[in-house]
């Protein structure tokens, strides 16, 4: 089968650092952030005006709440709800004491509606830990020795759970339960040193495949559930970040892009370095993302 696959550029502006794509199937509503310029994006589908939240430090990563007036955030020093009227944040998780070394990073919630998200290391150290948050507001520590956590994302009926340290250039996949559980030794699911590229942003799609960001290949790569390449395709600017899956009928596969990191790491080369992109004609569909709570 020929595929004719599209790249629409959809953002009127790009981002520094544009992570964390994700679609609300109940308003038909696109968000991601602009990581470094600490900005909540978001843009209903069909229009035009793209609207922004300013947050008070870099974030990481958000995920969908039951409360469509709310997202879960990763923000530097702890997790929060984010009131999408204006702004107010209520603290879900904040780790005492504070460590200014580290960051939280990627997330996302599981089928369970815990939100699990990754912290990192500002000078990529391996000080970042792997924690997940119940709806009750109570954290459990799954891993340390982090430095710098993505590709977070789970298989359609939620007993795998994927996750990178980008700099070890492999994604794990982990037997994941519905208990509170300490995770499972890993297997390695991808190494992408053949791709040239530690992966970055993931989702998985209906048919249980994980998409990942190759963000320093310039590519997107397709992997089945037993971890082999099922294809692998450029992306229309050098540092593709995240994807997500999304419209009417989710065939679209969204994603955001790199245009300075801010730490000196990722700096495109591309004119449209930054932008959010719409790729259809992929001919596979993606699953509504799990709600917190």
């Amino acid at each position: 089968m020929t595929l004719t696959i599209t790249a629409t550029r959809i953002s009127p502006s790009p981002d520094k650092l544009g992570e964390s794509p994700i679609w609300d199937d109940r308003l038909g509503r696109l968000y991601w952030v602009d990581s470094f310029s600490r900005l909540i994006r978001f843009l209903d589908y069909g229009k035009d005006e793209v609207q922004s939240l300013e947050m008070p430090s870099m974030i990481g990563s958000i995920a969908l709440c039951r409360d469509s007036g709310q997202l879960i955030a990763g923000l530097a020093d702890g997790i929060y709800l984010v009131n999408l009227a204006d702004g107010a944040l209520d603290p879900v998780y904040v780790p005492e004491p504070a460590n200014a070394r580290v960051r939280f990073n990627d997330g996302k919630v599981d089928r369970q509606g815990r939100f699990v998200c990754g912290t990192m290391g500002v000078f990529a150290e391996p000080e970042g830990q792997l924690v997940r948050v119940s709806a009750g507001g109570g954290a459990e520590c799954l891993a340390t020795g982090i430095r710098i956590s993505n590709s977070i994302c789970f298989s359609p009926d939620g007993g795998t759970f994927y996750f990178a340290d980008s700099l070890d250039r492999a994604i794990r996949a982990y037997h994941y339960t519905a208990d509170a559980e300490p995770l499972t030794e890993p297997r390695i699911h991808v190494d992408t040193r053949p791709y040239h590229s530690g992966p970055d942003g993931a989702t998985v799609d209906s048919e249980g495949f994980i998409w990942v960001s190759l963000v320093q290949a310039g590519k997107i790569g397709r992997f089945a559930p037993d971890g082999s390449l099922d294809r692998v395709i450029s992306a229309p600017v050098d540092m593709p970040s995240c994807v997500t899956f999304g419209g009417p009928d989710m065939s679209i596969l969204y994603m955001t892009s790199i245009k300075d990191s801010g730490s000196g790491r990722a700096i495109s080369r591309h004119p449209y370095g930054g932008y959010l992109f719409a790729l259809e004609g992929l001919g596979v569909t993606g699953i509504p993302e799990p709600l917190y709570g």
